[in-house]
């Protein structure tokens, strides 16, 4: 697949997904007309179900809510809903952003697998 093509797919895929994930946010009364959403407080959100998910991972946990899953897998869930409620809501170009920063990290000097191995190098 060209990579133009797969930009697009990618940038579609995303759309679909902010509009489904905001959407829905929306609908359930977590935007109210005329009412501005704290970007601090929604982004701290995010994390709180990253560290969820880490725990869930840490102690190999199967979800709560969900029991067929394990937690991990829905705490990361829950963190692509947010991401693309926020996203949505404060419409972002996140979607369009994205595809040129994934070609971008392919290039990047510093995330060469040279370059994490030398002294001083991104580890992690």
């Amino acid at each position: 697949m060209e990579t133009k093509e797969r930009q697009e797919k990618v940038t579609d895929a995303l759309v679909l997904l902010t509009e489904t994930c905001h959407g829905l946010a929306k609908e359930g009364g977590w935007w109210p007309e005329g009412e501005e959403r704290d970007v601090g407080n929604m982004l701290m959100l995010i994390v709180s179900e990253v560290a969820e998910a880490l725990e869930g991972d840490r102690k190999d946990l199967m979800d709560e809510h969900l029991p067929h899953h394990k937690m991990f897998d829905v705490e990361m869930a829950d963190v692509l809903i947010r991401s693309f409620d926020i996203i949505g809501g404060l419409l972002a170009d996140t979607a369009i952003a994205f595809p040129e920063k994934l070609l971008y990290n392919i290039n990047r000097a510093d995330h060469s697998k040279e370059a994490r191995a030398a002294k001083g190098g991104k580890k992690y």
